[in-house]
């Protein structure tokens, strides 16, 4: 299908998606073992030419990240991201592997495990009405049904995390060859240990493939003395510490170390000391200072709520954690309770645990937090991405900022 063009948009429900959709689309969300918009290119055989979604995300730039476009310009001409046939394809929605044999390309929408999550406009057709990308619907016709599920809560992301790792190591590697492990490496359990190319492991290294497989993709290390559960992902250039590590998708070029379980940790981010941190959601340029630890368990053993923009809402999830935007800090010590949201680019330090939601770019230790000003904080994080030889572009910079206006009510 190299004659596709794949566009990627951000309903109403995706915008809403925080403590991340301050920062970054939909589509830039690590889920399973690839990013949400890498799987769609996968299944589809296409490549992805833009993200349609909010002002403030204009600019965003991160490792083969598309450009973001507002939903408005696929209509004019001089502006439209690509020609073509396109799909329109909901950033939420999670086709099957496979979900493209057989499929009759017309004109008209598409439904993912029938939910309406995608319109297919052939080359010269007009794309779907901008109303269509913030609520998708079959206006035009019965739509063509592709296997798959739509992500409909941010903390599915993390809660089916783990059944999708397996599915995706199943799938991308359906025989994969039986990797030779160094002297002192133990491996327990039958499912699937795969190595890409370059990896490191130390020996007392324990490999527990008996609930799930384990992939290290390029580059990947792990020190001496960890012990890595499936289902599990280690990304590209990401390094494991030590300390037990289970259920664990980690976005490349991430440093971890001390009990991590049940987590999803996106790129460039660093736990490198010991902690908990349990059934948790990291974005990007997170940094967790040594001792921070997060509670994934009421002492009711009753189900969680989490702040949503719309307010508190039941999960029923009986175990659930952190979710931290990108740029995140946490002082040594740190305390999250069950089901805390820490907004994009805030700084929290101190004994006094910090309320269950921390507005974006906050300052401060428990209760006492502060603006963290856009000009202190893009020099922090100018000198963070450049610790890791990645520059903050002007792009960057400008949606940064717009980012931080956002969250003051502006745009």
């Amino acid at each position: 299908m190299s004659d596709l063009v794949l566009i990627l948009f951000d309903d109403a429900v995706a915008r809403r998606w925080e403590p991340f959709a301050l920062t970054r689309p939909a589509g830039e969300l690590l889920f399973g073992t690839l990013r949400l918009r890498e799987r769609a290119e996968r299944v589809f055989g296409a490549r992805c030419a833009a993200h349609l979604s909010a002002e403030h995300l204009r600019g965003f730039q991160e490792l083969d990240s598309p450009p973001v476009h507002a939903p408005e310009e696929v209509h004019a001409p001089e502006e439209a991201p690509a020609q073509g046939d396109r799909l329109f394809l909901l950033s939420r929605a999670v086709p099957a592997w496979g979900a493209a044999q057989g499929w009759e390309r017309r004109e008209g929408p598409v439904s993912i495990g029938g939910e309406v999550a995608g319109w297919l406009a052939p080359a010269g057709a007009d794309a779907p009405p901008a109303g269509f990308f913030l609520e998708p619907r079959a206006d035009g016709g019965e739509p063509a049904d592709l296997p798959g599920r739509v992500l409909r809560h941010v903390w599915e992301l993390m809660s089916a995390n783990c059944e999708q790792v397996a599915q995706d190591v199943q799938a991308l590697f359906p025989t994969p060859p039986e990797p030779e492990l160094p002297s002192g490496v133990h491996r327990l359990g039958d499912h699937p240990l795969v190595l890409g190319e370059r990896v490191t492991i130390e020996p007392g290294v324990v490999f527990d493939l008996s609930q799930g497989p384990v992939w290290l993709d390029d580059g990947a290390v792990v020190r001496a003395f960890a012990r890595l559960c499936g289902p599990s992902y280690v990304g590209r250039g990401s390094t494991v510490l030590g300390g037990p590590v289970e259920g664990v998708s980690i976005g490349p070029v991430c440093k971890v170390r001390g009990e991590i379980a049940t987590s999803v940790v996106l790129a460039y981010s660093n736990k490198q000391h010991d902690g908990h941190i349990g059934h948790a959601y990291l974005g990007a340029w997170v940094n967790l200072g040594a001792g921070t630890n997060n509670s994934d368990l009421k002492n009711n053993y009753g189900p969680v709520r989490l702040w949503t923009p719309e307010g508190e809402a039941d999960t029923g999830e009986i175990k659930l954690g952190c979710f931290l935007g990108d740029h995140v800090k946490t002082g040594i010590g740190l305390l999250l309770n069950t089901g805390t949201v820490v907004g994009a680019g805030s700084n929290l330090y101190g004994a006094a645990m910090p309320p269950r939601y921390v507005p974006p770019f906050s300052w401060g230790t428990g209760e006492e937090l502060v603006e963290y000003r856009a000009d202190k904080f893009l020099e922090v994080a100018e000198v963070a991405m450049g610790r890791r030889d990645v520059t903050l572009t002007e792009s960057a910079r400008g949606q940064l900022r717009s980012a931080w206006e956002k969250s003051r009510g502006g745009g």
